[in-house]
């Protein structure tokens, strides 16, 4: 009946999803999964093979969640934010490419007439039960198990054999044990069925276990059902209960008696051992911890039909007219009116331009990144632009490098953008990893450094300041969950930028607070983002040899804020160098 009240042929009303290692993600009551074909729509009219993807599920899986902050139950639009936006945004970031056109543009074709405009509210309240209909059964995907690096799989077997107690009968069992615990630390805990004192610390010793997480091995062997080897090899033990403690191998204590009071104290000093407390982890600094660490971003939009006509004959392309349709329509209606465009396009049109535009007009290709990079979806596509699993970004990586080699003769337009755009890559987590490791963090460190000792540019000064404390915060994210109270393995595996770099992004620090005569919200900025680069750092590294080298307490110690938390602040911040 179609043609009948809208004037135009249309086969079907689509539903889409996307099937992925055998489960189907599809957009209704807010992101849903389950198992391929089993939704309550049925099964589907006509499958479609988009391609392969080398992105690991733990990539695919953070990108989903961003994409739950722009597809929620209460967004969902039959016409403007449906099941097909949500299919298309998800295949660009896997294989680079949307759904068919004849389905994304369907909603538009009916809302092009105006019977269908007068329909609009009524078919939308008739469909909402139907497309927003609870999952039969949600499958949640499987996160993929490390199985090539030898420090995951040791991690891996850490973690089952961590935060518990292993009751052990065999010898080769205590060997394999003590062997993962070979850079830490270990306990075993003799006992036998008959020794009553030895039930006064078995729920204690459960607790410390638990307590301790994967910083230590607890074993109990009962000598009641243990193998006669494991008595040969430990002919001192001839009471029970008896503690044997091990650090990094090798034997360090031996103790018997059932006082949980010693017990606990014993385990805490083979843990500070094993693991030394940060001197600054003792050390309050409730006003540092008190700055805000969310992303410095540059939101600001420009005027696009003037920015385009700078380009002259380059923004003709088609390109530049979807990218400029697609913010002006996430700027008028929000992110959940505005799909993606064809961003691999979008991307190929900005490495050509390094070449195509002349320097003094670059700026505006990078100017639209910018604007699109706020976005998380279009920040997630190009964190992940890479070939394989693992690799730097692409273009972005293009774009920054080629700024970095024209150095001092890029144009100050070219500069500043080049800054706001960096800052604006934060706005997806997907981004952190390569920021954070060469050659992305090295080029980002070349402009930033550069920029921040330009002393005939404040606003690029500024803008410095703005990249670094996004940089220094997140390294500071990363290295304060290897100091949480129990980390997991697999953070220990998060790099944090290489220490040369934290080097010269510190002396740069330092160097700008100490010309920079008067308090400013820039001085103020770059303070705290000394205190995020040094808390916590290696006491032997490269850094600590740095900041004392240079008297960074003594630069420190010489800024006087005007107010008293910021007062207070910087006294932190010099106590921290002082240790």
């Amino acid at each position: 009946m179609s043609h009948q009240f809208l004037g135009t042929q249309i086969d079907a009303v689509y539903h889409t999803s996307i099937v992925l290692d055998g489960i189907e993600y599809y957009f209704g009551s807010g992101v849903q999964t389950c198992r391929a074909g089993a939704t309550h729509h049925g099964r589907p009219m006509e499958t479609i093979k988009l391609g392969q993807t080398a992105l690991p599920i733990e990539i695919v899986l953070e990108y989903l969640e961003s994409l739950k902050e722009i597809y929620t139950a209460e967004s969902y639009d039959l016409f403007m934010h449906n099941c097909n936006n949500f299919s298309n945004d998800f295949a660009m970031f896997l294989v680079g490419k949307g759904i068919p056109d004849h389905i994304t543009s369907l909603p538009q074709t009916v809302l092009d007439t105006p019977f269908g405009q007068m329909l609009r509210p009524q078919i939308d309240a008739a469909m909402r039960p139907i497309t927003q209909a609870p999952t039969p059964q949600p499958v949640q995907p499987a996160r993929s198990q490390p199985s090539t690096a030898s420090s995951a799989r040791s991690g891996s077997a850490l973690e089952m054999n961590t935060g518990r107690v292993n009751n052990i009968t065999a010898l080769k069992d205590v060997d394999r044990l003590l062997g993962l615990a070979k850079d830490r630390c270990a306990i075993i805990f003799f006992t036998s069925s008959t020794c009553a004192p030895c039930k006064l610390v078995y729920q204690p010793y459960d607790d410390l276990a638990a307590e301790a997480g994967t910083k230590c091995l607890f074993i109990k062997v009962d000598f009641s059902h243990a193998d006669r080897s494991i008595s040969t090899r430990y002919p001192d033990v001839r009471a029970t209960p008896t503690f044997i403690t091990y650090l990094r191998g090798e034997k360090r204590d031996e103790w018997s008696g059932a006082d949980p009071r010693q017990l606990r104290s014993n385990v805490e000093m083979l843990l500070n051992a094993a693991f030394p407390p940060h001197p600054h982890l003792e050390k309050s600094t409730p006003m540092l911890f008190r700055q805000s660490q969310r992303a410095v971003k540059y939101t600001k939009l420009p005027p696009l039909e003037k920015l385009v006509a700078k380009m002259g004959d380059t923004g003709k392309d088609p390109v530049v007219s979807s990218i400029v349709a697609f913010i002006k329509a996430r700027e008028q209606s929000g992110a959940i009116e505005a799909p993606l465009t064809k961003l691999p396009q979008f991307a190929e049109f900005l490495r050509k331009s390094t070449s195509v535009l002349p320097p003094e007009l670059l700026f505006t290709a990078f100017d639209l990144l910018r604007v699109s990079l706020i976005d998380i979806r279009v920040a997630g596509f190009f964190a992940e632009e890479h070939k394989g699993a693992t690799g730097t970004p692409a273009t972005v990586h293009h774009l920054l490098d080629h700024v970095d080699r024209l150095g001092d003769s890029a144009p100050y337009p070219l500069r500043l953008t080049t800054l706001h755009m960096a800052c604006n890559i934060f706005s997806s987590p997907l981004f952190i990893p390569h920021i954070l490791s060469p050659p992305l963090s090295s080029t980002l460190i070349s402009i930033l450094t550069t920029a921040l000792l330009d002393e005939k540019h404040p606003a690029l000064k500024a803008s410095a300041i703005s990249l670094a404390m996004n940089i220094a915060s997140s390294n500071h994210q990363v290295r304060m969950k290897k100091h949480s109270a129990n980390p997991s393995p697999s953070v220990f595996s998060e790099t944090e930028l290489p220490e040369s770099e934290q080097v010269e992004l510190l002396a740069s620090l330092l160097e700008n607070i100490s010309t920079e005569e008067q308090w400013s919200e820039n001085k103020k900025m770059s303070v705290i983002c000394v205190g995020w680069l040094v808390y916590a750092a290696d006491m032997d590294g490269e850094l600590r040899d740095l900041w004392r080298v240079m008297d960074a307490a003594g630069t420190i110690g010489k800024v006087e804020a005007e107010v008293a938390e910021d007062r207070l602040m910087v006294k932190e911040v010099k106590s921290l160098l002082d240790s």
